[in-house]
């Protein structure tokens, strides 16, 4: 005999055995108990949640020859017809791949003919939303004024899809999505019942992952339990078999992304691509473990909505207290975003490690929440007494992007920039025939050397920053032509040769604030220009 999946050998058969759904079961039971059945009805909700369970145990209930409480008997021919699917009475459609006007054209023909036995003649249409506009028109009338013995139960997923014609005509029924602990009562009962010995964190797990549908929960366990077959499922066993990981690797992963260490990050989404474990899913998972995180950080009482154990709790409350709400709301809508990338990419480790390198160089970015970022680094280190620099004029950054400016005796000073003490005597040349040099220079050139701030470079050169990406970009690439240019426009006008050295300031602040202007120092000449 061939094997029987779980969901389907342990579909429930009656009221009782339905999940999750009291509100339309009692509601369901009150009817039949007091002869108020509807005609027509709509099942709504997401995948997995009972709709077409519930209406084929409602099709038995109604036609239930000894009904108890509302619930069908179960053991009447007309109750055993139904279950084994050989059921004159119980018409089950597929609206996915019966969805034309014949089709419907059929149910009318049909609905013409009273059941020849039982009471009721029961059509549940499943995916409703898939009949197209012509086979809801043509479904109308019927579904209004269907002969008295005639039920309809329409059952969806995407309820919007409907039209207001039908809605309208229906008993609307909205299927919840099935909480954690119902469905992990539920998946232990049935693993009893089967004689595996499964941990309860496992059990848990799966739960979860079934992301509320009691069908997809069941389908994960019977994957996991083939794969483990003969043993007992552990929590492990779970996420190997799911590719899912654990919550102390993502506690770890947080951990080296808010200290700023990219290499150790990288590194423990390499143990997880060499484990085997989905990536995708690794995205997904994060996402949420980062949630969770803000959701403790919004208020004290989240403990009871997040459901983990009092060891993760209390990593959580820890690493709550670690970064920012702003800072985790970054981090959130990159991975939300990467969430959508790494769906149809076909590197999607390269997608995950570029974010996991933005995370930790909030500099990358230039909007507020990686401000937030990078001046929560700055705060950070101040306060374990490690200085913050300026800029350096190498061009090195430092961890936070903010570079470090050599002072008079090469030291750091802090992040204000200072005046140099002393300034070669041609550099001081340069600086006050600043505006008559650039006057003979080409139009192009000018304008972009026009943005740079004159600064000293460690090699006592003169030092040019920018903060237009543009401008640095077009100078550097011709850069034969523009610093030549100028140099040689300088050693015709002092009658020296400096050297000229381009930097593209990217430290999140501007040009001013990193370097010291000498123009602040030495009064350059006015020259009045012609354009």
């Amino acid at each position: 005999m061939s094997y029987t999946a779980l969901y389907r050998k342990f579909r429930p058969q009656e009221f009782e055995d339905v999940k999750g759904q009291e509100h339309i079961v009692t509601t369901l039971k009150n009817q039949i108990k007091a002869d108020r059945v509807g005609h027509a009805y709509l099942f709504c909700g997401t995948r997995g949640t009972g709709k077409t369970t519930v209406a084929k145990i409602f099709a038995k209930a109604v036609n239930c020859e000894n009904p108890a409480n509302g619930s069908p008997c179960g053991i009447c021919a007309s109750c055993k017809a139904i279950t084994e699917g050989s059921s004159m009475n119980v018409i089950e459609i597929d609206a996915a791949s019966n969805n034309g006007v014949d089709n419907i054209r059929q149910i009318r023909e049909e609905v013409a003919y009273r059941p020849t036995e039982g009471r009721f003649k029961v059509y549940i249409i499943d995916e409703v939303h898939m009949l197209s506009a012509g086979a809801f028109n043509a479904l109308l009338k019927t579904l209004e004024e269907p002969p008295s013995y005639v039920i309809f139960i329409l059952a969806t997923t995407e309820a919007h899809k409907i039209p207001i014609t039908i809605l309208s005509r229906c008993q609307r029924y909205d299927f919840h999505r099935i909480s954690i602990d119902t469905i992990a009562d539920r998946l232990m009962e049935l693993m009893r019942k089967e004689q595996v010995d499964v941990e309860k964190k496992a059990i848990r797990y799966v739960a979860k992952a079934g992301d509320g549908s009691m069908r997809d929960a069941l389908s994960l366990l019977d994957q996991c339990i083939a794969f483990h077959l003969g043993e007992t499922l552990t929590y492990d066993n779970v996420l190997e078999v799911l590719g899912a990981v654990d919550t102390e690797i993502f506690s770890k992963l947080l951990r080296q992304i808010i200290a700023k260490d990219i290499t150790g990050a990288v590194g423990t989404l390499d143990t997880l691509a060499d484990e085997g474990r989905e990536m995708g899913q690794m995205v997904t998972d994060f996402t949420w473990y980062l949630r969770n995180l803000l959701l403790m950080q919004s208020s004290e009482d989240m403990e009871e909505v997040l459901d983990m154990s009092k060891e993760h709790l209390a990593s959580l409350k820890e690493e709550a207290a670690m970064v920012k709400p702003e800072v985790l709301m970054r981090y959130i809508r990159i991975f939300s975003e990467l969430g959508n990338q790494v769906r149809y990419a076909s590197q999607k480790r390269i997608l995950i490690e570029i974010a996991i390198i933005k995370l930790c160089k909030p500099q990358m970015e230039k909007d507020y929440e990686s401000v937030i970022d990078r001046l929560a680094s700055i705060e950070a280190k101040l306060a374990s007494g490690i200085p913050v620099a300026a800029a350096p004029v190498s061009g090195e950054t430092g961890n936070d992007g903010i570079a470090a400016f050599p002072g008079a005796n090469g030291s750091t000073p802090s992040a204000k920039p200072q005046l140099p003490k002393a300034i070669p005597e041609d550099i001081q040349q340069v600086i006050k025939s600043w505006k008559s040099i650039l006057a003979e220079i080409g139009a192009v050139t000018k304008m972009y050397l026009n943005k740079a701030v004159p600064s000293l470079g460690s090699n006592q050169e003169l030092l040019l920053v920018l903060d237009d990406a543009n401008a640095f970009e077009y100078l550097n690439e011709n850069r034969s032509d523009c610093v030549t240019g100028l140099k040689e426009v300088i050693a015709k006008r002092i009658g020296k040769e400096v050297e000229v050295t381009i930097r593209k300031n990217d430290s999140g602040l501007s040009a001013k604030e990193t370097v010291p202007d000498l123009r602040d120092l030495i009064n350059y000449e006015i020259e009045e220009e012609n354009f």
